[in-house]
């Protein structure tokens, strides 16, 4: 498989696009075509384990890499010492025609583990190869740079420079990132919020020269390796929900998914999914009070906010007005016409907005796309409900999913929410609606205490230039 750019340019193979991030042209890698899954092959996967369903599912876009070792790269990243559950992802049913899909099993606590473990252990693989070195600029709104982290530290051939936003994540969250010791995480704290952040992530990596010289690659979702890992538990949930389903009905079983959104990966993950076959109905996209995402997919118009009008909630990881991977969505919304897209970003940066009511009917009718947002209330009125009436806890962030589940839940289509995070991270939301901070273990206890390191910065381009020149890694040819 080969993949271009959403502007138009041909990048190469699946290990190019990883090991690039985000492409020169400054668009997002797109695989070419999508590969299909169809219901005999969809059920010769039903009794693999998660890691080889892994196998099975990245391996139809990484047909660059010998599938003995995109099995050991899997086996690796979905090692069951590394996750709580033994199946990596647990599906739990919580009544009312909702399903919990359990994505925070890993050593963050986060579903970003699940694409992460696989990102660290494949750029490993590919640089060990090429006896290269990558130096990860990200920008976190509270768990990617957690799950970026966990996922490289100590490796020789990687290291993260990771900017969040001051002030603007949970305590469990910058402890996470900031008591990390490895010389190879740098945690940048950035006088600003998410989206200051992420420009300048891709102010960096759209200086094709600075790029090179100090070898930077990405790890967030702008990757193509994240999201081709993410698609993997959209066919997992899926098999698992149907398990119970007579054989012959299960061909065209459609499900539903719901899924809390900041950056739009993981929505894109299910709508590729979609597009490969696997009977989805719906892909819930859930905002928190930074409804973006929502109002684009009610009107048509999207309208990134400024800095001053992001709202700082508490679902924080959702906090987020500019949705990096919307580009891919609309690539595919034009036809992949990369022209017209980069016409289009043009015009967003020209005018604040871009006007897609032409195209409004087709988000639902052709891609099974709803939206809905969440408030702080509802958050808390819902953590309050499941675990009356389930015993589950809840986080925020898959609470806002739950919410906005709750008005697209059809009868006799599962409704399947995607968890976003353990609500040992945000113990204030949890305080608040069940009035009792849920319990951490002795290790996260310990890491609660130990020694932060950060390193602040203003969002200034050239300060941040300079900071990786002098620590960045550099290939020893």
């Amino acid at each position: 498989m080969q993949y271009s750019s959403t502007r138009g340019h041909a990048l190469g193979s699946y290990t190019d696009v990883i090991l690039e991030g985000l492409a020169s042209d400054g668009g997002l890698a797109v695989p070419g075509p999508l590969p299909q899954v169809d219901s005999a092959l969809l059920e010769s996967w039903r009794d693999l384990n998660f890691a080889e369903l892994a196998t099975a599912v990245i391996g139809l876009f990484a047909n660059d890499i010998a599938e003995d070792d995109l099995a050991r790269i899997c086996r690796a990243a979905y090692d069951p010492a590394k996750f709580s559950s033994s199946e990596i992802v647990p599906v739990t049913a919580l009544g009312d025609g909702l399903t919990l899909v359990g994505l925070s099993e890993g050593p963050t606590l986060a579903f970003k583990d699940i694409a992460m473990q696989f990102l660290g252990e494949a750029l490993d693989f590919a640089l060990t190869k090429s006896d290269g070195v990558l130096n990860i600029l990200g920008a976190t709104s509270g768990d990617t740079g957690s799950a970026a982290e966990y996922a490289i530290r100590g490796r020789e051939r990687l290291s993260a420079f990771m900017l969040s936003p001051l002030g603007r994540m949970s305590e469990f969250q910058r402890a996470q990132m900031y008591s990390l010791q490895e010389p190879n995480i740098h945690n940048l704290v950035v006088d600003g919020v998410f989206d200051d952040c992420q420009e300048l992530v891709k102010e960096l990596l759209n200086d094709p020269e600075f790029k090179q010289a100090h070898n930077l690659g990405a790890m967030n979702s702008i990757n193509f390796g994240r999201i081709s890992a993410q698609i993997v538990y959209y066919f997992w949930s899926w098999l698992r929900v149907t398990d119970g389903v007579d054989a012959p009905e299960r061909a065209h079983f459609e499900v539903s998914f719901s899924v809390p959104s900041g950056n739009f990966g993981n929505v894109l993950s299910g709508h590729y999914a979609r597009m490969m076959g696997l009977p989805i109905r719906k892909l819930v996209v859930a905002t928190n009070e930074n409804n973006v995402l929502d109002d684009f997919f009610r009107t048509g118009i999207y309208r990134p906010r400024n800095a001053e009008n992001t709202l700082a909630t508490s679902s924080p990881s959702m906090d987020v007005s500019k949705a990096s991977n919307l580009e891919r969505f609309i690539f595919d919304l034009l036809g992949n016409d990369g022209e017209r897209l980069r016409a289009l970003w043009q015009q967003l940066g020209d005018d604040g907005f871009v006007d897609l009511t032409s195209q409004q009917s087709r988000f639902r009718e052709e891609f099974g796309i709803v939206s809905g947002t969440s408030t702080h209330q509802d958050r808390i009125n819902t953590i309050r409900s499941v675990f009356e009436s389930t015993q589950v806890m809840l986080d925020p962030h898959t609470a806002d999913g739950v919410t906005v589940a709750q008005a697209h839940v059809e009868p006799g289509i599962p409704m399947l929410v995607l968890e976003t995070a353990k609500p040992a991270k945000f113990p204030d939301v949890i305080a608040e609606a069940l009035g009792s901070i849920p319990t951490t273990d002795d290790a996260h206890r310990t890491m609660l205490d130990l020694p932060q390191h950060q390193i602040d910065m203003p969002a200034d381009p050239n300060e941040l230039r300079a900071y990786i020149a002098e620590h960045a890694l550099h290939s020893r040819s």
